[in-house]
């Protein structure tokens, strides 16, 4: 069965890469709008198909259909907040709210880290450096601080950069057949000990 990894990281890779642009201030925030669409259908309920898929891999699929469906959840609830409820906040404390979405999604994101390292390098990458992203966004929510934003944006750029990278290694493996981009396994399976498990039976 072909994992729904590659699918799933690239939903995961566009949705964070355009909001991205607008925390790190690339883009007027009046255009921001354009990220509810992706975060509801792309981010969102792809990635949840992505996930629910995986669970049908049993056992081998638990990392994937656990991140994947979680994440598309993040997703559909971060355009449900912005679209319904952050306009009915009041001002002053909003920002707390968002800061306590972030820091319970940083907590499921920090074991999802742990549970990465006996995946592979690029994975652990793209965890490393979304719970960076995660941390300055919190921080700057629950400080009103527009540079740690900025920063925290930044770093949602680059960890949407290491999604598309493993999105496309798995993509173009299937199509090439061949492994095109390496992804650095980290739990002792390389595809040539698989093989050769594979052969032996």
């Amino acid at each position: 069965m072909i994992p729904a990894g590659a699918l799933g990281l690239a939903g995961f890779a566009l949705t964070t890469f355009v909001l991205s642009v607008f925390n790190a201030n690339l883009l007027p925030k009046t255009l921001e709008g354009v990220v509810l669409p992706l975060a509801a259908f792309y981010g969102g309920l792809v990635q949840l198909l992505a996930g629910m898929w995986e669970f049908k891999r049993g056992p081998a699929g638990t990392f994937g259909a656990v991140a994947f469906s979680s994440y598309g959840a993040f997703w559909m609830s971060f355009a449900g907040y912005v679209w319904f409820i952050a306009p009915t906040l009041p001002a002053a404390d909003a920002h707390n709210a968002t800061g306590l979405f972030l820091f319970a999604w940083w907590m499921f994101t920090l074991y999802m880290t742990a549970a990465s390292l006996k995946t592979y390098g690029a994975l652990v990458a793209v965890f490393a450096v979304l719970n960076c992203a995660f941390l300055l966004l919190i921080i700057g929510a629950f400080g009103a601080m527009p540079k740690a934003t900025i920063a925290g944006g930044w770093c949602g750029i680059v960890c949407a950069g290491l999604a598309w990278y493993c999105s496309a290694a798995q993509i173009l493996k299937a199509t090439w057949g061949r492994i095109v981009l390496p992804i650095w396994p980290l739990n002792g399976v390389t595809p040539a000990r698989a093989a050769a498990a594979g052969a032996k039976k």
